[in-house]
């Protein structure tokens, strides 16, 4: 009986162990420093501090699923939505269970749906492409989503282009109360081609910046279980061949006329393209092409491949953009999913057993000496700009220095964040030095103020 309960004593501590590394529980940004939610309003580039916790307050795993509990607000500032969108982001107050070890679904795949589709590792949710508008045969129009009535559901509008006045700097807004990415969640001003100018007055950051040079960070997990990365990874599925875009199978279709399907099936007619119903409108105005290159993704948007937290290999999904880093369809998961889609969103408590996620945090889990930091502009006048390569995982301290030693700025290097900025419009011309630290390590640079 002794060693009975010896063995089990050896494996339960096992089985601790390997959840303790499985991403699924080990990559959620847990809010270790209670920081909370912001939020902008139109005509004043003043964040205003909101009174509920951001990224995620508590992770627990039993030996099948992770519970990740979170209010579905990130740590970046979150607005305003300029299309006329009367809501702010929320408090969801939401337990999301995944499974530890997600399936292929071997039968028919299970197609993404409006709402919820996956889970960002800060707790914010994933949307497919679709914004609930479709077109109406009867009416000749569009219908359905905040202009309200019912489309056919045939032919369905793509959000990421017609909801664009909508978003905020960091590509997200609110169906409701429960703001949302429905794409690569990367802040407008960063891509290298800049298509929204929300960032000019309202200043803000995403959940990552895409650096072309590293592997994407594990950004989020679907909910058939299976990891997203954003935009950038290996280019040989076995981790070989450098970093490469990874790259999406769909096309826009070479059609004038909306009758079928690129798959050939008849379907009830859509609007023929036109200026007013332009090519990529809808999500059925793309097609499908195998690609056997490895740098492109398969038909639910991913693949199968070596990543940094799976270095064996797994299934993962890819927020895809062009070469400019603007979304492009079908943007993270769909329009199906690879695996058995299982996840879900507690309308209770967790019932079953679970042990709580709580890391030892100390200075040696922060890389710090791998952080690279761009200040910008630099000379400045009014403002001065420092993005991260990476999100912040804990909060760092930013000085802004004189050439006296005297400190004339600070500010917080936020969790869950890869930019800080320091106004200086009052400050005089001259040199000062900028210092950034956590509590045992500083970088230091030099920054020009010239107006």
């Amino acid at each position: 009986m002794k060693k009975t309960l010896f063995f089990l004593g050896i494996i339960s501590l096992w089985n601790s162990s390997m959840a303790q590394t499985n991403p699924a529980i080990t990559s959620w940004l847990r809010n270790t420093t209670s920081i909370t939610g912001r939020h902008y309003v139109s005509g004043n580039s003043t964040p205003i501090a909101d009174a509920t916790l951001a990224n995620v307050q508590k992770v627990q795993y039993s030996a099948q699923y992770v519970y990740v509990s979170t209010n579905g607000i990130p740590s970046y500032v979150t607005g305003p939505f300029l299309d006329g969108n009367p809501n702010l982001a929320g408090t969801q107050n939401a337990i999301f269970k995944f499974p530890l070890t997600p399936t292929p679904n071997t039968g028919t795949s299970t197609p993404t749906t409006g709402g919820n589709i996956g889970v960002f590792i800060n707790g914010v949710a994933l949307f497919d492409y679709r914004d609930g508008v479709s077109y109406k045969s009867s009416t000749g129009l569009n219908a359905g989503g905040p202009s309200g009535g019912t489309g056919d559901g045939v032919w369905n509008r793509d959000a990421v282009l017609y909801e664009k006045t909508g978003f905020d700097c960091a590509k997200g807004h609110p169906a409701g109360t429960n703001y949302h990415h429905h794409q690569n969640p990367s802040a407008f001003n960063l891509d290298l081609k800049v298509i929204s100018n929300i960032c000019n007055l309202y200043l803000a950051d995403g959940l990552y910046v895409i650096n072309p040079a590293q592997h994407s960070p594990l950004l989020g997990f679907a909910y058939d279980g299976y990891p997203i990365y954003g935009a950038f990874g290996y280019k040989n599925v076995d981790g070989t061949g450098g970093i490469t875009r990874i790259k999406s199978g769909f096309s826009l279709r070479n059609i004038a006329t909306r009758t079928t399907y690129y798959t050939g099936i008849a379907v009830a007619s859509g609007p023929t393209v036109s200026i007013n119903f332009p090519l990529g409108m809808y999500k059925e105005d793309y097609q499908f092409t195998a690609n056997a290159a490895s740098d492109y993704l398969d038909i639910h948007n991913g693949r199968f491949c070596v990543t940094p937290e799976y270095p064996n290999g797994t299934y993962a999904y890819f927020c895809t953009v062009d070469s400019n880093y603007n979304s492009t369809y079908p943007y993270v998961v769909g329009p199906t999913f690879y695996g058995t889609k299982v996840a879900s969103k507690l309308t209770s408590a967790v019932t079953e057993t679970t042990t709580t996620y709580s890391p030892v945090l100390s200075t040696s889990n922060f890389d710090f000496d791998n952080l690279e930091f761009k200040i910008y502009p630099n000379p400045a006048s009014d403002l001065i700009a420092i993005q991260s390569s990476e999100m912040i995982m804990n909060n760092l301290n930013a000085e802004l220095i004189d050439e006296r030693g005297r400190i004339v700025a600070t500010k917080s290097f936020l969790q869950g964040s890869t930019i800080c900025h320091f106004e200086t419009d009052t400050l005089y011309n001259g040199i000062y030095f900028l210092k950034i630290s956590n509590n045992t390590m500083v970088k230091t640079y030099k920054i020009f103020i010239q107006k």
